[in-house]
């Protein structure tokens, strides 16, 4: 579990969204807050893909592709088929209405990351946010005049700590596909259509890991079974299911690039 930290350590690590981590300090932060946007997300428009944890599967795999990937089979939900390019974010900073957003979009700017010093985590803001600001301005403040979290930020920490819970759910979960053998290498490919309306070349649009239906399917009763009662199934089919997804992602961009070709 995890608190206010009270002094500065140094910490280690890159994370996706952010750039100026700093362990919450009342020293640093006593003076600032945040603030409403009407727009709170668009920190995330380069989120094409957002790691999940292994309880979101079901609500996101109404909206997009559940995939694996790196050694450590790492679970991310796939919000974009290029490169820094979210494709539900809209220009406001908000999500397009019915897109399932991840806890670890909802969490920022609060984030773990590891001190040094102590060799423990600590929760740390991105201070480069764009909703962080002097109290003057701020809506919610980190630090009430005594010192101490306000509801607000314990709030915050509250959902941190509820996070690395599931972090770590999810990562037994996929020590859990590990020890079965229930991996393999998946493509999402795309064919195009030719002006003359014929196939063009198909072009493969992701590489990634994913449960292999063939090795779930050839798993021995007991073993099929214990993955039923533990819940994991559950989730293994939310990722089977979700990787459809790809077909509406690509539909999407198609109709997005037409006004601009018809424009161009």
């Amino acid at each position: 579990m995890a608190t206010a930290n009270p002094g500065m350590g140094q910490i280690t690590g890159n994370v996706l969204f952010y750039s100026t981590p700093e362990p919450l300090s009342v020293d640093l932060h006593k003076d600032l807050g945040v603030k409403s946007l009407t727009g709170p997300f668009k920190f995330a428009k380069e989120g094409h893909a957002v790691p999940l944890t292994v309880t979101e599967f079901g609500p996101y795999s109404l909206c997009g592709p559940i995939i694996f990937v790196g050694e450590d089979k790492i679970p991310l939900a796939v919000m974009g088929l290029n490169q820094g390019q979210n494709m539900y974010l809209r220009d406001d900073g908000m999500f397009e209405a019915g897109t399932y957003v991840p806890a670890y979009i909802r969490r920022y700017p609060f984030v773990f990351a590891t001190d040094n010093n102590a060799g423990q985590m600590v929760l740390c803001i991105d201070r480069s946010a764009e909703f962080i600001v002097p109290k003057a301005q701020a809506d919610q403040l980190f630090f009430d005049a005594e010192g101490k979290p306000t509801e607000y930020t314990q709030n915050c920490i509250n959902f941190c700590n509820d996070y690395e819970v599931e972090r770590q759910r999810t990562q037994s979960f996929v020590q859990l596909l590990k020890d079965h053998d229930l991996f393999e290498t998946k493509t999402a490919t795309f064919t195009p259509t030719n002006p003359d309306n014929t196939p063009g070349e198909p072009q493969v649009i992701a590489e990634y890991f994913g449960v292999s239906e063939t090795k779930l399917n050839a798993l021995p009763q007991d073993q099929y079974i214990a993955l039923r009662d533990n819940g994991a199934l559950a989730q293994i089919y939310a990722h089977l299911v979700s990787l459809a997804g790809w077909e509406r992602m690509i539909a999407l961009a198609l109709a997005r690039s037409a006004p601009q070709a018809a424009n161009a």
